[in-house]
């Protein structure tokens, strides 16, 4: 298996402040061998205190500055994590048609407008129907803006919502959840395994296995491995669970990208 972490941010994040070369320092360190810095960009994101917004130039200017210094022992693809809502899918456009990346995440943190973070989405829902919800505004983004390589952490609804069970199934939404995967095989984009489920004490990886092995059946084949790391430290974190659910499910190996295309 290609050893490489391809969902990583650093404090061009709101959210991090790690800067991007213990991020670089930290993979290499683990001896991998390739790494995404993949820092958020989630246009009118619901709550001001958190902008998740960066400046493409800097941005780009340090990922270059640290292929100079550290391009012989590691490849850095320059990369980003979008977050996907409909009301803002002109400026997602305009922003990568005038930027330059190697691999784009597509992500859904918000949905009706709503941090997923915030209990406002799951008011007057059961778990079912926020999840059904969840699930029906994921597929509109990959049917409408399918700009992205890979939908970062699928089942993230998992995550939040206050509900005691936390527990999510295949078969629960074997409908919605069919669709999305054969809309992505259809316009040649793919998932990623997200480790950050065990850090937050789901005790699973994004998407869980039962979501992954229905994906490949349908004839997925585009799968990244990502930490979601925010602190160097969690570079790389479960990643031979992620290793070993991929070889259980039936992937040969992970996806590598350059230019936001499927590199050979």
């Amino acid at each position: 298996m290609f050893y490489a972490d391809y969902h990583t941010h650093s404090s061009f994040s709101t959210d991090s402040e790690t800067p991007m070369e213990e991020t670089i320092k930290a993979a290499i360190g683990l001896g991998m061998k390739e790494i995404a810095v993949t820092d958020h960009i989630d246009f009118d994101f619901p709550d001001p205190a958190w902008p998740f917004l960066f400046d493409y130039a800097p941005y780009r200017a340090e990922v270059e500055r640290l292929r100079g210094i550290y391009g012989s022992q590691i490849s850095i693809l320059l990369g980003v994590e979008l977050g996907l809502q409909r009301h803002v899918y002109g400026e997602i456009d305009q922003f990568l048609k005038d930027n330059q990346f190697d691999f784009v995440i597509g992500s859904s943190h918000c949905v009706d407008q709503c941090d997923l973070c915030a209990p406002d989405f799951f008011v007057g829902k059961t778990k079912e129907e926020a999840y059904e919800a969840y699930f029906e505004d994921v597929l509109y983004h990959v049917e409408h803006c399918p700009v992205f390589n890979v939908y970062g952490h699928i089942d993230f609804i998992s995550r939040y919502g206050g509900y005691e069970d936390k527990t999510l199934s295949y078969a629960q939404y074997a409908p919605v959840l069919d669709n999305i995967f054969r809309a992505l095989i259809a316009q040649g984009k793919g998932l990623e395994i997200n480790t950050s489920g065990f850090r937050y004490g789901l005790n699973r990886t994004h998407p869980q296995v039962d979501l992954l092995k229905r994906y490949y059946e349908l004839g997925g084949r585009i799968l990244t491995v990502g930490s979601d790391a925010h602190k160097p430290e969690d570079i790389g974190a479960d990643f031979a669970v992620a290793y070993e659910l991929m070889k259980e499910v039936g992937f040969a190996d992970v996806t590598r990208f350059q230019n936001r295309m499927v590199r050979k």
